[in-house]
């Protein structure tokens, strides 16, 4: 059988009972980083082998911890913190174990994403996990663009020499809407910052990022007035790139709440003043 197990994201405290007991009674621990897994094995005096699967290796590893599961073992699958496979290694063996017809059971507990929901203060009946935006800024401000028109509470997370320029860009793109940013969660040195995009945007440049961030963010409000100076932007944008009137206006019509008549006539406003 294969355990997907969650462990703690910062204070060791914060383990489930199953989760040290299905660690004490496996064959083999497959860790992201094995030095960092060992701290918590050595925390609850667990001596069960390790072995590394990560990022790097995922792909090639997989089968082989298949095969020794085939054989009779017994395997748990951790990350550095928080639920395997959310946004950590854990994919590739997962969806191999099942192929073969092998049990794979989560031991549940903390995530990041959970826990951050947990204290937002938005709605979260419904939200979108949306993970690590993209590197580059351009396709980071185009990946916004495309949620800016979602009204379910947003979660992503962001590494600490990006924070900055990713709200800065959410700002821009998404408006100024309620947020929350955790730095350093459950650990020491745990920071929650509420505030809307431009406050926390103002806030970040004051404060030398360090640490990992959860950045949660309010979705479109529905009653929301439509941004006619956002539309107009994103409609010289598409026509830049050298879309068609025509399909400019379908493209917005499937995203912003006017008639697809009055989208064209402003897209025909737009593109006379281009």
């Amino acid at each position: 059988m294969l355990y997907v197990v969650a462990t703690p994201i910062g204070n060791l405290e914060d383990i489930t009972l199953r989760a040290l007991r299905v660690l004490r009674e496996v064959d083999l621990i497959a860790a992201e980083d094995t030095r960092h897994t060992r701290k918590l094995l050595e925390r609850y005096d667990i001596r069960t082998p390790l072995t590394s699967y990560h990022e790097g290796n995922e792909r090639t590893k997989a089968p082989v911890l298949v095969r020794r599961m085939e054989a009779g073992e017994n395997i748990a699958l951790v990350s550095d913190a928080g639920t395997p496979t959310i946004s950590d290694p854990g994919y590739h063996l997962v969806r191999a174990a099942a192929r073969k017809g092998l049990p794979v059971t989560p031991a549940p507990g903390v995530s990041a994403t959970t826990a951050a929901l947990s204290i937002c203060g938005l709605a979260t009946d419904r939200f979108v996990f949306q993970g690590f935006l993209p590197a580059k800024q351009g396709r980071r401000r185009e990946t916004l663009r495309r949620l800016r028109d979602d009204d379910r509470t947003m979660v992503f997370y962001e590494a600490p020499h990006r924070i900055r320029q990713s709200l800065a860009d959410m700002h821009e793109i998404l408006g100024d809407r309620a947020a929350l940013v955790g730095r350093e969660m459950t650990k020491v040195h745990e920071e929650l910052l509420r505030g809307t995009l431009s406050q926390l945007a103002a806030e970040s440049d004051e404060t030398a990022p360090r640490g990992e961030f959860v950045i949660v963010v309010a979705g479109r409000d529905p009653a929301a007035p439509v941004d006619e100076e956002m539309l107009r932007t994103e409609i010289a944008r598409l026509l830049r790139a050298g879309h068609k009137a025509n399909d400019v206006a379908k493209l917005m019509a499937q995203t912003v709440p006017l008639v697809k008549r009055d989208i064209y006539k402003l897209v025909l406003e737009v593109g006379k003043r281009r």
